[in-house]
């Protein structure tokens, strides 16, 4: 019989707290003796450039850390794939020491990514053959703008599972695409073994069998490491799977750990901090208003529209006057976040603010999650170009009422179409996104052109790979 020991993390979204101990436990269980073998994989958003020195490194810094996790295979998230330009994505995995699987995501023309299989077969010390396939959410809107072709998960499994045919003797998923499509995937393909996944966040202490396909998951932000026995006979044929997890909580730390941790952020600050914006006047100071009022306005001109809406939630701290800076930026908003222009007929603008409206209220305090929000509460929603008069419910834009019949265009972000709240955005919207440039950064391109560095020249910030 031949004993294998999975190890296994997803959705540790730069949340470098837990680095030191996840690290520190995968090495000592790397090295069990009462198996024949340990493997260890990750399912994706292992990044998230909300963390300082993430976002000054362009995720260089979490490859780093991941090289000494020894894993043996990952997959990626939509914050390795959608919250990068495509050339950071090119070049995140030049010094990585693990393969990227991945089966679903290809360059424009077709190809494969050169950083990146579609699968991989490993052969256990005991010959047992494990094809690994990788699979990231299939998410059109957003990769296509940033120059990736993504496929269907169907299409891509439909694709590759003919290929390996007859060469494996256990199929492993790799999968950043959430607990929903993980069963739709158990269900539609019983040859499946293992689903190792992530993206929805969901805490699976135990595994779910599905269709007699094993589904694991560890929550979020590394507070669990997955921990899987899996016993084979001598035919290669699993005979057992045993998921559980272990809390990061639950394992020791160290002395010098928070001085680790707080490291990391003190060297991104470093970085960025060196990255001079602008030199904002005195009425910016501690003014959330003027600080919102000057942000429509640089979503407005980056998209080229006379409207556009934005929410307090977004900005976790007021601007301030002087110098401002990348680090400065990446603190009042450090959501990765994109803007979206949405042409609306007339009457579909008047039903988006109803739908804000209507929300308005019960918005303001609302705890919000996902959907690349890292801020608490959703807020008040701020308008550029448009007025509402709540006694006659009638819409006014550039001083005029609404007229029905006419195309209108707004610039919002990528985060309203995908939040449930206005759904006319997302059902009826016309919706161009905006790529690659974070919400953050068009509101810093914007503020340096109007406010400059008077005797000095803004840099570029942190260069991308060549």
């Amino acid at each position: 019989m031949e004993k294998l020991r999975i190890l296994h993390t997803n959705d540790l979204h730069s949340h470098f707290e837990n680095f030191p101990k996840i690290g520190r436990y995968l090495q000592k269980a790397q090295q069990d003796k009462t198996v024949d073998q340990v493997l260890t994989f990750d399912a994706g958003d292992f990044m998230d450039r909300s963390h300082p020195l993430t976002d000054a490194t362009y995720g260089q810094a979490n490859i780093k850390l991941m090289n000494s996790f020894n894993y043996d295979a990952i997959t990626i998230g939509n914050n390795e794939g959608i919250s990068n330009s495509h050339e950071v994505v090119e070049h995140l995995f030049d010094h990585a020491n693990f393969p990227v699987v991945l089966a679903n995501l290809r360059e424009e023309d077709e190809s494969m990514p050169h950083w990146a299989v579609q699968d991989k077969i490993l052969t256990t010390k005991k010959g047992t053959r494990i094809a690994l396939i990788g699979l990231t959410a299939a998410y059109p809107l957003s990769y296509e703008p940033n120059h990736w072709h993504v496929k269907m998960l169907k299409d891509a499994m439909d694709e590759v599972l003919p290929k390996i045919e007859g060469k494996y003797d256990v199929l492993i998923l790799l999968t950043h695409v959430g607990l929903n499509m993980d069963s739709f995937l158990a269900h539609n393909y019983p040859e499946i073994d293992l689903i190792i996944g992530g993206h929805t966040h969901d805490l699976l202490p135990h595994g779910r069998n599905v269709n007699g396909v094993w589904i694991t998951q560890t929550g979020k932000w590394g507070h669990y490491v997955g921990n899987i026995h899996v016993e084979i006979d001598d035919k290669h044929h699993i005979q057992r799977i045993s998921p559980h997890v272990v809390a990061t909580s639950s394992m020791r730390e160290h002395d010098d750990d928070q001085k680790t941790i707080l490291g990391y952020r003190e060297r991104g600050k470093e970085i960025l901090s060196q990255e001079k914006v602008a030199d904002l006047p005195e009425k910016y100071d501690g003014d959330r208003e003027a600080a919102i009022d000057i942000s429509l306005d640089a979503i407005a001109d980056f998209a080229g529209t006379d409207l556009a809406m934005l929410s307090t939630g977004l900005f976790l701290e007021p601007f301030k006057k002087g110098i401002i800076t990348k680090y400065d930026l990446q603190k009042i908003l450090p959501h990765s976040m994109h803007v979206v222009r949405s042409k609306l007929k007339g009457s579909d603008l008047w039903r988006l603010v109803m739908e804000i409206e209507k929300n308005r209220h019960y918005l303001d305090h609302f705890p919000l999650q996902g959907m690349s929000f890292r801020g608490k509460v959703f807020g008040q929603m701020h308008y550029r170009g448009i007025k509402f008069d709540p006694l006659s419910k009638a819409v006014f834009v550039e001083g005029k009422e609404i007229n029905p019949a006419k195309e209108y265009q707004i610039a919002v972000l990528d985060h309203y179409v995908l939040v449930p709240f206005f759904p006319t955005l997302a059902i009826v919207g016309d919706n161009q996104f905006l790529f690659p440039q974070f919400l953050r950064e068009v509101i810093g391109d914007y503020l340096a052109k109007k406010y400059p560095i008077i005797g000095s020249e803004t840099n570029g910030g942190p260069k991308e790979p060549n």
